[in-house]
């Protein structure tokens, strides 16, 4: 017998089609999930033998878990499936579980030698949030874990999921993971290359901006920032508020050049995508569609729709969800056209969380082909090849701003020390400039996690003792990082480590 499973409500285009002759009970059975208050993306738990556990059922209808994020609601029923397979294995049902269950089961998780996928502090801190959650609904007391308990809380949260990459390590990982380059930088005979602008324009824009995964994911086409800043290599967007953390609309800054690989992807895979759809007839098949008709401008800018049955509608854009972002379509010349900017290869919107496969992909790839053959154990250098996730990008995108607004201001603008201090006395130093292009409420976030590393160098002194002077004002910062990857831990720089090793 099998563990727990956790099945999910799907999007109401991604139900399949049931046979004809099946039971007649389940016929129409996306109307039924919907008249039991179950949304799309909600987890149905499945015991090991076949049974559908009623009250975990009444939980996720619950307001206590009902309201959460999308995301979030994947994140906690996963970590809940694996808690549930470990009391099973002792025979103890997930209500008489016991304040030793769950200490038993954080050491395993955490500490546990036998255990090959330990988890650390941060991972722990969120499954005992969901844990809370789920006995606080059920009314279980004492409640066998509290993550208000500071028992029950790992001390070190937040800082095990930290990961900085150096520029020219995101280059090597792009070119081996996204564009099928070999390990001499050489495009692959056999690499299949129909989304790497689609990947690679997204990696490119995350870098540059710092929007998380579901920010930068959920944009529509007309959203994509156009407007530079004067005569500069970077232009302004909104992210609205609906999508942030805060919920709370955000200005946001990309460069052309990454913004330009957006373009190009969308006059050519994506096009390519939208009219294959077209000719498939998959956007007539959906069951959900809203064509705009009118996108207003100003401060709070709405969008206006009619859906298939002609009934008008409005929203205000910042309030939509990325679940309603997906609905919204725009009269192309061959027939509507999704909204929605990054779509698969069948020319449908590719959910947020579906760039975990895309990054997972890539890194599978950098480690088959970076990790050296049995006949190549004499380079262990060779043996190390980088991982990324799409929210190691916004750290990088962290340290890499902190660096260049240093070197704009010591070295563009020759600031004395006293100079330095009135610049920020007025403006704000870099660690605050910093923390306002993340969205954090607090400048101590920032440095705590986000640049961790280096919050014990003084920068002035990081710059200055770079190998070499560059040519021009952040023309190239590779010297820079290599020197602060040497200094640091945490910080990957895999073209240091390589010619440490030569």
């Amino acid at each position: 017998m099998g563990g727990w499973r956790v099945e999910w409500v799907p999007d109401p285009w991604g139900w399949r089609e049931l046979p004809e002759d099946g039971e007649p009970d389940v016929q129409d059975l996306p109307s039924r999930v919907a008249q039991m208050g179950l949304l799309p993306g909600d987890p149905v738990f499945l015991s090991p033998d076949f049974r559908v556990d009623e009250d975990l059922l009444d939980f996720v209808r619950s307001p206590e878990f009902s309201g959460l994020e999308r995301e979030t609601k994947r994140n906690y029923a996963t970590d809940i499936r694996l808690l549930l397979d470990f009391l099973w294995s002792r025979g103890v049902r997930w209500r008489e579980a016991s304040r030793r269950d769950l200490r038993d089961y954080r050491v395993w998780r955490c500490l546990a030698p036998q255990n090959p996928g330990r988890v650390g502090g941060s991972k722990w801190n969120r499954e005992a949030a969901a844990f809370t959650r789920l006995y606080r609904w059920a009314k279980v007391s004492p409640l066998p874990v509290d993550v208000g308990r500071a028992g029950d809380r790992a001390p070190d949260g937040g800082r095990d999921r930290v990961c900085w990459l150096t520029p020219r390590t995101w280059r090597l990982w792009m070119d081996i993971g996204l564009r099928g380059q070999t390990r001499s930088r050489v495009a692959a005979a056999e690499w299949s290359a129909r989304t790497e602008t689609r990947n690679t324009a997204f990696v490119g824009l995350l870098l540059s901006s710092g929007l998380r995964r579901q920010e930068a994911g959920s944009l529509l086409t007309f959203e994509v920032p156009q407007q530079r800043l004067r005569q500069g290599m970077y232009c302004h967007g909104q992210v609205p508020g609906a999508l942030t953390r805060a919920k709370r609309d955000r200005t946001f800054y990309a460069s052309v050049a990454a913004l330009g690989d957006v373009e190009t992807y969308v006059q050519s895979e994506r096009a390519w995508a939208v009219r294959r759809a077209q000719q498939a007839g998959r956007y007539d098949a959906l069951p959900q569609m809203r064509v705009i008709t009118q996108v207003t401008g100003g401060l709070r800018s709405r969008v206006r729709w009619v859906d298939r049955n002609g009934v008008e509608g409005g929203q205000a854009l910042s309030a939509l969800t990325w679940q309603e972002r997906q609905w919204l379509f725009t009269e192309g010349p061959e027939g509507p056209e999704p909204a929605w900017l990054w779509l698969s290869e069948r020319g449908l919107p590719l959910a947020p969380h579906s760039w975990e496969g895309v990054f997972r992909g890539a890194n599978v790839r950098c480690e088959r082909l970076l990790r050296p053959r049995e006949a190549d154990r004499q380079e262990p250098a060779l043996a190390y090849a980088p991982y990324a996730t799409p929210h190691a990008a916004r750290h990088s995108f962290a340290l890499y701003m902190l660096v260049v607004l240093n070197e704009l201001m010591e070295k563009r603008y020759g600031l004395t020390p006293r100079e330095r201090r009135d610049f920020a006395l007025l403006f704000g130093d870099p660690w605050f400039l910093v923390q306002t292009l993340l969205g954090h409420a607090d400048v101590e976030l920032t440095k705590r996690i986000y640049l961790a590393p280096v919050t014990h160098l003084r920068l002035s002194s990081i710059l200055a003792a770079a190998d070499e002077q560059p040519p021009g004002p952040t023309a190239d910062l590779d010297a820079v990082f290599a020197r602060i990857a040497r200094e640091t831990s945490g910080i990957v720089d895999m073209d240091a480590r390589l010619e440490t090793a030569r």
